[in-house]
């Protein structure tokens, strides 16, 4: 799904910096991204439904029926469930302005770009909830929760939420395509191949979570020196 995310951020790029770079052709552009977004969040929805209803036992390890049974807790129900998760993301809402507002103060006295700012500190903050679970099931050695975590989240960004921002724009009449620079595309498409090459064997160990960070510091610098 990231590789497909990939493919789907890059071909507006790239006829964007050769084939359609003149300003007549903005539209065309504007037109192929609405066009991508829509194909990108149906195959969200359509992988929603191939984890969770038409194939969720191939993502159902087989000791977590066993671990239910056998917990001291009691559970929630999915309505409960459904309604504390709407209260969050209200929340999360509420937060995240509060958070960016006081970011972009604090990165134009410190001198850090949008582009640091935005991938950075936003995302490190943004994601801590996440970050922390991954690691805590990581301690548990449910490894494969912890990197699709990680994974989903990406997954999530690039098929959900920037569609999402593409129609937001429409609505707000503040066109927002899917037209990104060479430097972030290529740092998406690296990032992606080292996960997948660290992941494929269903095993992890320190060293590959110490290339992981070494990457993530490699494009955290790349970032800090990008101009707005």
């Amino acid at each position: 799904m990231l590789f497909l995310a990939i493919i789907g951020l890059a071909i507006p790029t790239i006829l964007a910096t050769t084939i359609l770079s003149t300003s007549e052709t903005q539209v065309q552009v504007q037109i192929l991204s609405d066009a991508l977004a829509v194909i990108l969040l149906i195959v969200y929805i359509l992988g929603i439904m191939f984890t969770f209803i038409t194939h969720k036992h191939l993502f159902t390890p087989p000791e977590t029926s066993q671990e239910i049974h056998e917990g001291s807790g009691t559970h929630w129900s999915k309505k409960k469930s459904f309604l504390l998760l709407a209260a969050s993301m209200a929340g999360v809402v509420v937060v995240s302005e509060i958070l960016v507002a006081s970011v972009e103060k604090t990165g134009e006295v410190l001198g850090f770009g949008q582009l640091f700012v935005g991938a950075i500190i936003v995302g490190i903050v943004g994601n801590a909830a996440e970050h922390s679970s991954a690691i805590l099931l990581a301690r548990k050695g449910k490894i494969e929760l912890s990197i699709g975590i990680a994974a989903g989240s990406g997954s999530q960004i690039a098929l959900f939420v920037v569609p999402i921002l593409v129609f937001a724009g429409i609505a707000m009449g503040q066109p927002f395509t899917l037209v990104f620079t060479l430097l972030e595309l290529a740092i998406l498409f690296l990032a992606a191949i080292i996960l997948n090459l660290i992941v494929h064997d269903g095993r992890s160990n320190w060293f590959e979570g110490v290339m992981l960070t070494a990457v993530y510091i490699i494009i955290a610098i790349a970032f800090f020196f990008v101009p707005d």
